[in-house]
């Protein structure tokens, strides 16, 4: 009997017929959320076809020890075949051969499932691949037309199980299977025929339904393989089925009515919360909740998801925010709503936004990848582009667990401009093919509705925004007063100080918001011994759980009228629950300056609050391009305001004002927006979106070369565009910090557990213990014995030498010289 998999604790095999029956079985259920289900079933029993193989066979027993060096013929040396024998391509050449014989139409469907079964391992692999000084590759062709000797297909097919083999052909001689396929793709053109681009989109559309399937192959694939060798991980995936939203609606429509109302914000936050119930009962769609930052977001957004995913008997609820800082914040608040005493901590709330994992997986940490698979998951910006963008298989497989949820994108205007029209198709997409809800939450919503409709814009149907007057709203929560005190020649770290203690004298607390970790470390070394003020520092720097500890010890002091000062970064400027008498705000994009604001006077427990914008004296934004021209366009609208107040209602941070940026900070960079990739990265000047639609130079080139179009349907270079995405400029990894008793247990277990279940609810919770560190970095720390992994060749890292992490300022590139630091 053919196998599958071996577990080395028991000895136990695992035959190659269950596998394929199961994993098609997982992939028809996830496929089958946007009509796909009798797809999603063939190409979970065509993608390991090869392993029927004698060759496979042979060289898995000998790897596993079931064939002997010195007492088996057949034995072979598995470490030195490692990745060499094919067992992905006979499936593929089977669906695309079929497929093929019924015309274009088929062979275009045989085609994208081929690509599903032929990436399994390796990410989507590129139809055409573009080779700098070489001709181009048609790396589709190269991998369908393998020979027999190399592929096995025959002899993998007539080696298979009756039953598998019975259900492949069943399948295939199906008339109609391509039908449903040919559908979405059929309504994907209907609603861009109107677009003079509209080839060019729809082939972009249809990326994105490849890597659903795709979604829904590996995720089948990995969640299959890890349960046998690990039955527990069975518990964990069925862990979050118990939970109705009745249940989830009932604790926190119990929470919300313990809420008193003493001020008039407490009234208005009530009246937004309610207006979120009554958009609930809209179909699926695409929303937008502009509230001004102290307004109740987050709570009014879990009500508008709770409500709707009953309503329309959706599956999960997303939240999607740009910084971890928030994550932590938010995270916690809905857990303590959603989760009481007595409930299973991760049972409903997953938090997922750490990367602590390298980029190139092994097979143990594909086990332990993340998949969403919970009733609320809060995410990042960054992982949520990866899963729709990003290289290889880990981020891949979670694409199908957006189908049919509620996805919540707080703080939306930080969405990176190079991934506007990448991320407006995917969200048009996903609303529209599978079957989401989507609500962009801000109090500052850029226009993403407005940019080239040609490259993708957000379809933003009338009577999408959940607050019925935004503009009232904006005025009955007006709180505080910008004084924009930029000056020629820019202000001395020295001078802010200055201007901080006189506010914390007047107001009895400032925040500082700087642009850049040097600046905030410096002005805190220059006041931390000043006068009798309780100083503290807030960076990235710092892992979560730190962060927390300072943010709730300011929180202390300001509920007690202390004299307070937090320098901090911009991570404090969003989602932070936080109410200082004064802001101070190094000039920025005025998105960030209003988001700043928020953080004053935010209770309206005074007249008013005072906001000041300085512009610093000698501050390097070189390596921060999106903060360099958000300042300059920033400066634009505020010298404007001056001129003309009342051209912005007299809101030199409200919507008017916010508009008028937003033009020219989106418009101005328009050509940015569909993701350039220079020459040096990709051999040629191209750009993401067409290399994930109609790949129109690399076709260009092809022609040239070979005097004919490529023969098959699809051109998209996946793999290449894949590679090339990257949401930050410079990616980072995660090293877990042992901070606090939890975090050094953290440590200690990932340092002995080998349980898939276990280690992956340890990594979970280690993302509070996580800072994320630059390559160059992670060089220099590994050189001086800083850093070492839990375990050798996982690549999951940790603070090895504790004098690098400091009580004020986190992760450190000097010993701090403290003797013990981490105390938590």
């Amino acid at each position: 009997q053919a196998i599958a998999h071996f577990r080395e604790f028991d000895c136990e095999k695992q035959p190659l017929a269950e596998h394929l029956v199961s994993v098609a079985e997982l992939s028809e259920s996830f496929a089958g959320k946007i009509g796909l289900a009798e797809l999603g079933h063939l190409v979970g029993l065509l993608h390991d076809l090869g392993k029927y193989s004698s060759e496979f066979q042979i060289y898995l027993m000998s790897a596993v020890g079931l064939l002997n060096f010195d007492e088996d013929e057949e034995y072979v040396d598995a470490k030195g075949l490692k990745g060499k024998i094919d067992h992905s391509s006979a499936g593929a050449q089977l669906v695309w051969r079929e497929l093929s014989k019924r015309g274009r139409q088929s062979s275009y469907v045989g085609q994208i499932l081929a690509l599903c079964i032929l990436s399994h391992h390796s990410g989507l692999i590129d139809c055409l691949t573009l080779v700098s000084g070489k001709p181009v590759v048609n790396t589709f062709s190269k991998r369908i037309n393998k020979t027999e000797e190399r592929t096995h297909l025959l002899e993998s097919f007539e080696k298979s199980d009756s039953s598998i083999r019975n259900r492949i052909d069943e399948l295939l001689n199906k008339p109609d299977l391509e039908k449903s396929l040919v559908t979405i793709i059929t309504n994907i053109c209907k609603l861009e025929q109107n677009h003079e681009n509209s080839l060019f989109i729809v082939n972009l559309k249809v990326n994105f339904l490849i890597r659903y399937l795709y979604s829904c192959l590996i995720d089948a694939d990995r969640i299959n393989s890890a349960e046998f060798e690990d039955p527990q991980l069975i518990t964990l995936r069925n862990n979050s089925r118990f939970d109705s939203w009745d249940e989830l609606i009932s604790r926190l429509e119990g929470k919300l009515s313990s809420f008193k109302q003493k001020s008039r914000i407490d009234y208005i936050r009530r009246d937004i919360s309610n207006n979120s119930v009554k958009a609930a009962s809209s179909d699926k769609g695409l929303f937008t909740l502009t509230v001004p930052t102290g307004g109740g977001k987050t709570l009014t957004s879990l009500r508008f998801a709770l409500h709707h995913a009953r309503n329309c008997k959706m599956d999960r609820i997303v939240y999607v925010i740009p910084y971890t800082t928030i994550i932590d914040q938010n995270a916690n608040e809905v857990r303590k709503i959603l989760e009481p005493a007595g409930i299973e901590p991760g049972r409903i709330v997953l938090e997922h936004h750490s990367n602590l994992k390298p980029e190139t997986e092994t097979w143990r940490t594909k086990r332990i990848s993340e998949n969403w698979n919970a009733k609320v998951v809060f995410t990042t910006s960054v992982q949520f582009l990866e899963t729709l963008f990003g290289s290889g298989t880990r981020g891949a497989r979670r694409m199908h667990q957006l189908a049919n949820s509620v996805l919540i994108f707080d703080e939306i205007q930080s969405l990176p401009v190079k991934c506007i029209h990448l991320f407006n198709n995917a969200i048009n997409f996903l609303v529209e093919q599978c079957n989401c809800t989507v609500i962009m939450c801000s109090a500052t919503q850029p226009l993403l509705d407005k940019v080239n409709k040609n490259k993708g814009a957000l379809r933003v149907s009338v009577g999408a925004e959940i607050i019925p007057d935004v503009s009232i709203l904006f005025e009955d929560l007006k709180r505080v007063e910008l004084l924009d005190l930029r000056k020629p020649g820019g202000w001395s770290l020295e001078e802010v100080i200055s201007l901080a203690l006189a506010e914390v004298k007047k107001s009895g607390s400032c925040l500082v918001v700087v642009n850049t970790k040097k600046d905030a470390q410096l002005l805190y070394r220059l006041i931390e011994n000043s006068e009798r003020i309780s100083t503290f520092h807030m960076s990235t720097n710092m892992c979560p759980t730190h962060r927390m500890s300072i943010l709730v010890k300011v929180k202390k002091l300001l509920s007690q009228n202390r004299p307070t000062i937090c320098i901090s970064t911009q991570l404090i400027e969003s989602g932070i629950d936080i109410d200082f008498g004064s802001v101070v705000r190094f000039l920025a994009g005025l998105d960030s300056i209003a988001q700043a604001a928020g953080r004053c006077n935010r209770s309206g427990s005074k007249k008013v609050g005072f906001v000041h914008v300085v512009n610093p004296k000698d501050e390097n934004l070189s390596m921060l391009e999106e903060i360099k021209v958000g300042c300059e366009n920033a400066q634009q609208v505020l010298d404007e305001y001056a001129d003309d107040p009342e051209k912005f209602d007299y809101n030199p941070i409200g919507p008017k004002a916010m508009e008028f940026y937003y033009k020219n900070y989106f418009f101005n960079r328009s050509e940015k927006m569909d993701y350039p990739i220079p020459a040096e990265i990709y051999g040629r000047d191209d750009t993401l979106i067409n290399l994930l639609s109609i790949n129109s130079k690399v076709v260009e080139e092809y022609k040239r070369e070979y005097k004919n179009p490529p023969e098959i349907n699809l051109h998209q270079s996946f793999m290449s565009a894949a590679k090339a995405f990257k949401v930050i400029d410079t990616p980072t990894q995660g090293v877990i910090i042992p901070y606090g008793k939890k975090g050094r247990a953290v440590v200690n277990e990932l340092c002995s557990t080998n349980q898939p279940k276990r280690e992956l609810d340890l990594l979970r919770q280690a993302q509070h213990f996580s800072v994320n560190v630059l390559p160059t970095k992670l060089v220099q720390y590994f050189d001086n014995d800083i850093i070492d992994e839990v375990k050798e060749g996982v690549g999951i890292l940790y603070l090895r030498d504790l004098r690098y992490y400091s009580s004020a300022f986190g992760l450190c590139d000097k010993p701090t010289g403290e003797k013990e630091v981490l105390n938590g």
